[in-house]
């Protein structure tokens, strides 16, 4: 049975001024008191993805918008792990054949919103086994595509573990006809410490501006890669990670990695 943990929030002082110095106090606060207020979180993540590794299972990662990045971060990166999927909205648009969203911005920017998409989204996972771990990134957590996406995830069987702002997703209503948000359907939710709108530095004539959640989201990724890593090295299973294509023997090696998991894979530009 999957572990439910639950949400702790990160407590980041926003920014006092509008200055470069500023924003990098800011996040390096951000960076401290996300890495000890989800430790817990990042510890049940990690026996969720040591297990997925272990048991030949592919790590399959989504978010839309900057939290893409996220997604960056879990897979296909040197010195993280080789199975991974690296999930894109835009290649589920284009499955769906959403017509006009390739040359209409604003059009490409709503489809997020569309819970039709989830399925196209799941089918990005070749051959997804009931192993695999699904972690999704969503700052706001309300999107229809993203809770759609997710609760089919949980229909199918998987473990999911969710990367969000809870200082904003519980001041916004959800986009999708449920009412539910991000962190209402996953197991483990791990807290980016964003405020709610993402950005950390007063400007003079008000709102704010520079965002924080991709720093934060990327730390959180790493920290559950660092984590899985010990686990799998203390069960004495060689962790597939994959080193540079830049350096000397390493398109060999991530080859080989590769040759594992064939068909279950996608490589991305």
């Amino acid at each position: 049975m999957t572990p439910t943990i639950d949400p702790v929030p990160a407590e980041v002082p926003a920014g006092s001024e509008l200055s470069g110095a500023a924003f990098a106090s800011v996040a390096a606060q951000a960076i401290s008191a996300v890495a000890s207020s989800q430790a817990t979180g990042i510890a049940a993540a990690a026996d969720l993805m040591a297990d997925c590794v272990a048991g030949n299972g592919v790590l399959q990662a989504f978010g839309t918008g900057h939290s893409e990045a996220f997604a960056m971060e879990i897979a296909g990166r040197a010195g993280g792990f080789n199975p991974t999927n690296r999930l894109a909205l835009r290649d589920a648009v284009a499955a769906a054949g959403a017509e006009g969203a390739a040359t209409d911005p604003e059009r490409a920017g709503l489809l997020e919103r569309e819970p039709s998409l989830a399925r196209h989204i799941y089918d990005l996972a070749l051959d997804a086994q009931p192993q695999d771990v699904f972690l999704i990134a969503s700052n706001s957590g309300g999107n229809g595509s993203i809770v759609e996406f997710a609760r089919l995830v949980k229909e199918k069987g998987h473990p999911l573990i969710a990367v969000t702002s809870l200082a904003h997703t519980t001041q916004v209503t959800s986009r999708h006809p449920s009412g539910l948000r991000l962190f209402e359907v996953a197991d483990i939710v791990l807290d980016n410490g964003a405020p709610y709108g993402d950005a950390v530095l007063p400007l003079p004539g008000g709102g704010t501006a520079c965002g924080l959640s991709s720093i934060t989201a990327a730390l959180l990724a790493q920290m559950m890669v660092a984590e899985t890593l010990a686990r799998l090295v203390t069960r004495g299973v060689t962790p597939p990670v994959y080193l540079s294509a830049n350096i000397p023997e390493g398109d060999e090696h991530n080859n080989a990695l590769e040759a594992r998991y064939a068909g279950r894979l996608r490589r991305l530009l």
